[in-house]
């Protein structure tokens, strides 16, 4: 029996997703597991797609740091270089008859000049020397007005703060079987409320001699809580309602069978509307397995310890 017809007449498409039906132009899956499109654009100048703000506020933490501090060093060492150009004897209080001391003493007036700190010692006497401090000094004001609004913008940013499962398991629900992943918020005092879930299912099927992509609800157990201040197991009842009916691993492999879930709730702390993405392939949802319970009472009773560790921990059945 071919796909397409074990799966339920009745199963809720939707057309709303906003991925095309044509499989041969995609590549891989349509979400990354961390909540971003797995696109890359081309067909206009890089400059034209080059989003600067956008692209440093998701960077990592780390490789934003070394944005930072590459940009820093590197302005200064090509004012360093006009300085020099200009001529080192529009400069007083230079110490050292080397070509590297006064380098060193120049690329550091440098940064005195960009951060506005000024120490005092070196000093430009000539006009243009002056001009070319005086240029830098409104460069470093804006430089660093710009960099305090992207601090601001990544620390205050809002989020929601999840981590998902890594795996989807196919496990035993009430008298039959569900498909069942599980998230929490992995931030204290961050409670999300108004917590909703959607997931849809996206699949490869032959119709009329061609192959096209078919999108379809997941009716879920539970697609609201109010509040997530623990660990939430999402679970679609696979039922007479599901389009999973009848599904082995070997149907979802052939069908490239991938689960996305959109998770949206009201985050306290930032006082804003957040959402998330991930999505799980075929790869990725695991047959005849359950998840261990994650959370526990503490030793003195007065209080449940969420043990995040414990996300991904499932065992055969």
């Amino acid at each position: 029996m071919s796909l397409l017809k074990r799966i339920n007449p009745f199963s809720r498409l939707n057309n709303d997703t906003g991925f095309g039906t044509n499989p041969t132009g995609y590549g891989g899956r349509f979400i990354n597991r961390d909540g971003s499109f797995n696109i890359r654009r081309e067909g206009r100048p890089f400059l034209d797609r080059l989003n600067v703000y956008h692209a440093l506020l998701n960077l990592p933490v780390w490789q934003f740091v070394c944005a930072i501090l590459l940009f820093y060093i590197t302005i200064n060492l090509i004012y360093t270089g006009i300085y020099c150009w200009i001529g080192l004897e529009q400069f007083q209080g230079i110490i050292g008859s080397t070509t590297w001391t006064r380098f060193k003493e120049i690329f550091f007036f440098s940064t005195e000049t960009f951060t506005t700190v000024g120490y005092g010692r070196v000093n430009p006497v000539g006009d243009g020397a002056n001009v070319v401090a005086a240029i830098e000094a409104m460069s470093g004001f804006l430089s660093f007005a710009v960099a305090t609004g992207l601090i601001y913008g990544r620390f205050s940013r809002p989020k929601a703060h999840l981590v998902f499962s890594d795996d989807a398991l196919i496990a035993p629900y009430k008298e039959g079987t569900g498909l069942m992943f599980r998230f929490a918020s992995y931030k204290d005092n961050h409670t999300l409320t108004d917590v909703q879930v959607q997931v849809t299912m996206g699949l490869q099927i032959q119709e009329n001699g061609k192959s096209e992509y078919k999108f379809y609800f997941l009716p879920l157990e539970r697609g609201k809580i109010e509040s997530l201040s623990m660990n939430w197991t999402v679970v679609h009842p696979i039922d007479e309602n599901s389009p999973l009916l009848g599904f082995t691993a070997d149907d979802l492999e052939n069908a490239d069978v991938e689960v996305y879930v959109l998770i949206r709730g009201f985050n306290d702390v930032y006082s804003n509307t957040v959402l998330q993405r991930t999505s799980y392939t075929f790869r990725e949802i695991k047959f005849n397995r359950k998840f261990v319970p994650m959370y526990r009472e503490s030793d003195n009773g007065e209080t449940t310890i969420l043990e995040l560790h414990k996300l991904n921990k499932h065992h055969e059945l």
